[in-house]
């Protein structure tokens, strides 16, 4: 199976740009609430493991970070006359979430919410790099470059720590599984104008 440039085991559906391009409404404003959740997952990690300073550093910048995103979706939005909404079920997030298991050990669970994060990460900037290279809004397009290359530094980030944690071997053998049953997922996942993933 041919991989994506981001370690992923298969690439979105091409179709998902075109028809994301002609409702891009709908995905500014599930956008704008992905944005929200990465910042409110990097705060859960910091409370969560207050103990790894190092953790609770990196963290505090992503949080700025994915807020700051957040804002400049926002604005966007409102250039465009168009408001935030209620937000929706993310289901992609929920069909990943399956992926984690359950017990082990403090740091066995710190790495699986870890490598969640680095996936959806890695989705989000494939996404991104769909958006940049097809999209005719040249001010979106320069934009989704941005948040591209931002967002594959989170996937790296997400994945070092793994690795600093739980080692190379251990993290990387279920980063491969993580891989394989999200692979499985996109597969049936429905692919729709109004959602990011």
């Amino acid at each position: 199976m041919e991989k994506t440039t981001l370690g992923l085991n298969l690439p979105t559906d091409p179709r998902w740009v075109n028809i994301a391009e002609k409702d891009i409404a709908e995905i500014l404003i599930d956008h704008a609430y992905c944005e929200q959740k990465a910042a409110s997952s990097g705060i859960s990690l910091i409370v969560t493991y207050p103990e790894r300073e190092d953790l609770v550093e990196i963290m505090t910048d992503l949080v700025a970070e994915e807020w700051g995103h957040f804002e400049r979706v926002l604005e966007k939005m409102k250039n465009r006359g168009i408001s935030l909404g209620r937000k929706r079920n993310d289901e992609y997030v929920a069909a990943i979430s399956k992926i984690l298991k359950s017990g082990g050990s403090r740091d066995e669970q710190l790495v699986e919410k870890l490598l969640l994060n680095a996936l959806i990460e890695a989705r989000s900037c494939e996404r991104f790099k769909l958006l940049w290279q097809n999209i005719e809004d040249e001010d979106l397009s320069k934009f989704y470059y941005e948040l591209m290359v931002s967002e594959a530094g989170h996937y790296h980030t997400f994945l070092d720590l793994a690795k600093k944690y739980k080692g190379e071997e251990y993290t990387m053998k279920r980063w491969g599984e993580f891989l394989e049953k999200e692979a499985e997922i996109m597969k049936n996942l429905e692919v729709r104008s109004d959602r990011m993933h």
